[in-house]
């Protein structure tokens, strides 16, 4: 027997970090990178006697989101008091949203291989406080002893939870990117998975293709990347099927994903939600929102990944795949749109974005983007060299180069450099001669009916004009001087 046997039961908890400026229930700053417990107030630090107070920027962000995947907002949600006793939770308790959620119901529709795509439904979205930050002395089995940063502690977190729609690891990895493009898209988080603003714990289970009754779920953590989402899903169905096969059971528990060692290993029992002992938050009156409140956060919502990507399919006739690109990242979109108007070639900009700025800056990092020295307008009049004649594709790749070393504009390097493409036809003749008069044996080739001889003389011609000469040019004066040779 094997994974076929089986059916993949997979749902996605995602546990975004909201943009605001101050944390969920105090005003210590969210700032990234600060000294160990230097963003923290008696609040954060769960101090007796303090008292909370919503961010209400938390909430703005948190009903922009659920309004984009289409989720019901309750018009009242409560928060609650979930208990648990770990080192980096300073309360023993974490405020979050338990029986009366923000929102419900919603989905978020992916594409699949073979052009199909599929709803995901959403069950529930809610907000939470995050919780510190433990910092080993080396690894986790081998530490002496264990440090805690409380500066991420009352950080505002939005946990989306899907309902277990996801059939397959990779399909799981394809949600993950696409609902991350959507919370960067909105504005509502920066999506960077290596600082921790987007977690995510994977649920997964098998059950015998056919069989209705889900199986036995277990957890998965640490799981920090679409990459090892994916690989680490992988592994578990594979582990569980093996389970099955041997005639055990699955245990429900939470897992540990190890990326180095490609591995999940036991991290504790998995919990139910009485272990949690969930009552409501004393501190803070149910939340009521206004239907007018509501109102302007739809009204807030920009243009979505897959209507943009639909857009530049039938706006700027892209291809669906260079399109599915372009829109993965807010910022790679506003980028391409921007050298567009500069160049008014909408395919050769997509060909340099994909082919050679990506290359050098990925197509996730949001900051990576907006920071790159080679800007938008930039590339856009790098288009415009290329396709007025100023210079052949093969120079402008060195021009792109130079670009991204100096940030300079494309037109100060090909002025600095004497890079103009050479397009006088006087000039390119007299060069056309000199290499066949001094290249018999090519010409020889191409009087013998050897017709790559040709392609060898426009190159021997090119090299003599150092890459500068116009290539439509020459190949038009070869192709009317070699016959009447």
């Amino acid at each position: 027997m094997s994974t076929t046997t089986y059916e993949t039961v997979i749902g996605l908890e995602v546990h975004a970090q909201l943009a605001t400026v101050s944390k969920m229930f105090c005003g210590c700053p969210t700032t990234f990178g600060a000294g160990p417990n230097t963003q923290t107030c008696p609040v954060c630090l769960g101090m007796p006697g303090t008292l909370p107070v919503i961010n209400r920027r938390a909430i703005e962000l948190a009903v922009r989101t659920a309004l984009a995947f289409e989720c019901r907002v309750n018009p009242s949600c409560r928060f609650a008091r979930k208990h648990y006793y770990y080192p980096d939770m300073p309360k023993n308790f974490q405020i979050s949203q338990y029986e009366e959620p923000l929102a419900e119901d919603g989905g978020l529709e992916i594409d699949l291989p073979g052009g199909a795509s599929r709803r995901i439904g959403i069950q529930r979205l809610h907000l939470e406080e995050d919780v510190g930050k433990l910092v080993h002395e080396g690894t986790l089995e081998t530490a002496h002893a264990s440090l805690v940063d409380y500066n991420r502690s009352g950080m505002p977190l939005m946990e989306t939870v899907s309902r277990p729609d996801l059939r397959s690891p990779e399909e799981a990895a394809t949600y993950l990117r696409a609902f991350r493009a959507v919370l960067v898209h909105l504005g509502v988080c920066d999506g960077n998975m290596e600082e921790g603003s987007l977690r995510c714990d994977a649920n997964v289970s098998l059950r015998p293709r056919g069989a209705r009754e889900l199986g036995t779920k277990v957890e998965i953590k640490n799981l920090n990347s679409f990459r090892n989402v994916q690989r680490a899903l992988e592994f578990e169905v594979e582990r569980q099927a093996r389970v099955l096969d041997a005639g055990e059971r699955i245990v429900q528990e939470t897992r540990l994903w190890d990326a180095d060692r490609g591995y999940t290993r036991p991290m504790r029992s998995k919990e139910s939600a009485h272990d949690y002992r969930y009552f409501p938050e004393p501190d803070l009156v149910p939340l009521v929102l206004d239907p007018a409140f509501v109102a302007e956060r739809r009204a807030e919502l920009p243009e979505l990944p897959r209507a943009r990507r639909e857009r530049f399919v039938d706006a700027y006739r892209l291809p669906a795949y260079d399109a599915a690109i372009l829109t993965q990242s807010k910022a790679l979109a506003d980028y391409y749109e921007a050298a567009v108007r500069e160049s008014g070639n909408t395919k050769a900009v997509s060909n340099w974005i994909m082919s050679e700025l990506l290359r050098e800056i990925g197509s996730d990092d949001e900051r990576a983007i907006t920071t790159c020295p080679v800007t938008p307008a930039h590339l856009g009049q790098l288009v415009k060299l290329i396709d007025d004649g100023t210079i052949s594709g093969k120079i402008a790749k060195g021009v792109f180069e130079g670009m991204l070393r100096s940030g300079d504009a494309p037109g100060a390097i090909v002025a600095r450099e004497g890079l103009t493409q050479v397009a006088d036809t006087g000039a390119l003749e007299r060069v056309i001669d000199e290499v066949l008069a001094g290249n018999p044996k090519p010409l020889d080739d191409w009087k013998k009916g050897k017709t790559a001889a040709a392609q060898a003389l426009f190159g021997l011609v090119m090299k003599a004009t150092a890459g500068k000469a116009n290539p439509a040019i020459v190949k038009r004066l070869l192709e009317a001087k070699l016959p009447k040779i």
